[in-house]
């Protein structure tokens, strides 16, 4: 999978103050005066919601925000940016899992000659130079590895759900721990690409 780090928009305070009415240093001026970093991000981000009415700029106020304060984890990376890839395919559980792990279907979805072993410590790799570590598989149900793609910040965490819905299932790809806009929105790109991919070969 080739992943393109390109934020929806651009995150600077001109397009800030275009999409939102501030530029992103008065929204931390803003959050400052609520004590943002102390409320927390769910707080923080219905803050800004509530006064601009946006499904994207929100959350990146919040986590530029937290980097401006130079707030980190204790591995010294930040929280940075969750997001989440979902897709509603009619077809049971059990195929759409069968699909995932097989080498050829795989292949399709995932595209760039992929090799993946899906058990915990094996790895998945592609020509675009991504690869990943398994932690955690359960069958029919979810996935856990460890992500790395050409020009990302640091390694990420990717949680795979595979959910029954009346005999249909539902997908969620979530990646965490995202450190920057424009890895995150090209992370959330690309498996919104691959997730409609493995609805159309589950679907034939």
């Amino acid at each position: 999978m080739k992943v393109t780090n390109k934020p929806d928009q651009p995150v600077t305070d001109d397009a800030c103050k275009s999409a939102t009415g501030k530029t992103l240093k008065e929204w931390f001026k803003e959050l400052d005066k609520i004590d943002g970093l102390k409320q927390g991000r769910r707080t923080s981000v219905q803050h800004i919601y509530g006064i601009k009415a946006d499904a994207w700029w929100p959350t990146t106020i919040y986590v530029e925000y937290e980097r401006h304060h130079k707030v980190t984890k204790k591995d010294g990376l930040a929280e940075g940016y969750s997001i989440c890839a979902t897709k509603t395919i009619n077809a049971p559980v059990e195929e759409v899992y069968k699909a995932w792990t097989d080498g050829k279907k795989f292949g399709e979805v995932f595209g760039d000659d992929p090799k993946q072993d899906v058990k915990e410590g094996g790895a998945l790799t592609c020509k675009a130079r991504t690869k990943a570590t398994f932690t955690r598989v359960r069958p029919n149900k979810d996935l856990r590895f460890t992500w790395e793609h050409k020009g990302i910040t640091a390694p990420i965490t990717v949680d795979v759900m595979f959910q029954d819905n009346k005999g249909k299932t539902l997908m969620n790809v979530m990646p965490s721990r995202v450190q920057t806009r424009d890895e995150a929105d090209g992370l959330r790109a690309a498996w919104g690409e691959a997730l409609t991919k493995l609805k159309a070969i589950c679907e034939k």
